[in-house]
């Protein structure tokens, strides 16, 4: 993509935005950076030293435009670039549109400027773990990595550096956002873990939503690798009305050996393997295409005719079923791009730690383990979460209510060991109502008495896992508050009272 020169308007100035105006002045584009908010407002978001609208920001050549937008900026540009939040039905949006100019993202533009095997996760629930496993594995391999995205370090960020050249190799975590406006990007792998219902005040339906979350893999091709989870029906539905066989899958399941066959075309013909990830014991089993050798001359379907790959669980410091699958989607992915070898892929697991808020295990008291899943803040992330949980467990929930149905939640809690769910905040109420006889329902005011009645109904050997289903902003400023809150309750505890 040639910048030098062009007119370019880059709209929100969070932190993808900030990035993408760095990035376009640095190749020689002259750069608007426009934002509905004032500066004041932005605060931290843009550090243009106190310079007020219209000025240059940094000394940089980067013009700014806060505090609303002038349509005619958004007619004039050469380029639009959009930050995830901004949304496309923005007026200024639409009449560049009918005036022909060309609107793409952050993620689409930086991607341009990258020459290494880029792995792109997406997904509903788990993206930041899989990015994170898959991350630690490339950095086991010694070659020059970058892991961000929507994890939290613009994708730009990595363009002109060594990951950007085609000896490293970037990990990248996408919201359905960021997909909306990927054009030309094109990974290596692609991950997709889940599709269940977020954003729909954004998306009209569902299949729009997992429309825009397939948009991941419209620039694959022969020799990528596509993941997915079998276990999830979201992404079979997105599966069979996108793809419907043309392009090779490789799935996985925590719930026994998948059902779907890799089937790949050749030039002899069209070979199916029986390839993918389950999970066996207390293994993570792989079968690689790799590993199959070279097809049949007579073109006829092979199944089996590979060696197994197992890798230990307790390499693992994540728990719960969920992570399992998020573990075998990483490892698929990163061995089957051949971008790890086996030895990678256990050194990355071992040296991967669960990432704040989400499971994380702050610590132990009485033989009761304490668990934040802070960042658990839908049902369908709880019910992950404590599927086939690895022990028996007290479950802290509630907050301010999405909308959504605790149906999913109620049916967890009956097939999993729970002691009993203490709900707390706005929705503790209605998740009662929801749960009611499945398992016991207490009630506290604050995090610190949930927190000292979910360690009093816990056992010796038990777990108290933080998982709220549900928003933090009644009670706390964000679910990175809320889980600090957490560890805090927990340091009050004393071996007694536990």
């Amino acid at each position: 993509m040639l910048l030098d020169g062009s007119k370019v308007l880059v709209v929100g100035a969070g932190r993808s935005g900030v990035a993408a105006a760095k990035l376009a002045t640095a190749r020689g584009a002259q750069v608007t950076l426009t934002d509905a908010r004032s500066l004041a407002e932005l605060g931290d978001a843009v550090k243009g030293g106190g310079l007020p609208p219209g000025s240059l920001w940094g000394g940089a050549g980067v013009r700014l435009e806060f505090g609303g937008h002038r349509a005619a900026t958004f007619t004039s540009a050469d380029l639009i670039v959009l930050s995830p939040g901004v949304p496309p039905t923005l007026p200024e949006l639409v009449a560049a549109r009918q005036h022909g100019v060309p609107i793409t993202g952050e993620v689409e533009l930086a991607s341009r400027f990258i020459r290494a095997p880029i792995v792109a996760v997406t997904g509903t629930n788990g993206k930041s773990t899989v990015t994170s496993l898959c991350g630690e594995i490339a950095r086991a391999t010694g070659r020059p990595t970058f892991v961000g995205g929507n994890l939290g370090t613009p994708l730009s960020d990595a363009v002109g550096t060594d990951a950007a050249s085609q000896h490293g190799i970037v990990v990248c975590e996408l919201s359905s956002f960021q997909l909306e406006t990927c054009e030309t990007f094109h990974p290596k792998a692609a991950i997709l873990l889940n599709i269940t219902p977020d954003h729909l005040d954004r998306y009209p339906t569902m299949t729009a939503y997992a429309d825009a979350k397939m948009r991941i893999i419209r620039q694959l091709r022969q020799g990528d690798v596509f993941v997915m989870s079998e276990d999830d029906p979201g992404c079979l539905d997105a599966y069979h009305r996108h793809v419907g066989g043309w392009l090779p899958i490789l799935t996985y399941s925590t719930r026994g050996r998948p059902q779907h066959r890799y089937t790949q075309s050749t030039g002899d013909g069209v070979v199916t393997i029986d390839a993918g990830g389950h999970v066996d014991g207390s293994s993570l089993v792989l079968r690689l295409p790799g590993a199959a050798g070279p097809p049949p001359k007579d073109g006829a379907g092979c199944d089996g005719a590979m060696e197994e790959e197992r890798y230990p669980e307790s390499d693992l410091q994540i728990v719960g079923r969920h992570n399992l699958g998020n573990a075998l989607a990483a490892y698929l992915a990163m061995r089957g791009a051949g971008l790890a070898s086996p030895d990678h892929l256990r050194a990355g697991a071992r040296g991967f730690r669960p990432l704040p808020h989400r499971m994380e295990l702050i610590g132990e008291r009485g033989g009761v383990r304490f668990y934040d899943d802070s960042k658990g803040t839908n049902v369908a992330a709880v019910v992950a979460s404590i599927d086939g949980f690895p022990r028996p467990f007290v479950l802290i929930a509630g907050g301010r209510d999405k909308g959504g149905s605790y149906g999913p939640l109620r049916e967890a809690l009956g097939r999993n060991h729970s002691r009993g769910v203490v709900v707390i905040g706005e929705a503790a109420e209605k998740i009662a109502s929801a749960i009611e006889g499945v398992a016991p329902v207490h009630r506290a005011a604050t995090m610190e008495a949930a927190v000292r009645l979910a360690a009093s109904l816990a056992h010796d050997g038990d777990a108290v896992v933080l998982s709220p289903a549900c928003s933090s902003y009644d009670m706390f400023k964000d679910y990175a508050h809320r889980g600090r809150a957490f560890r805090e309750a927990f340091g009050q505890l004393d071996e007694r009272t536990a």
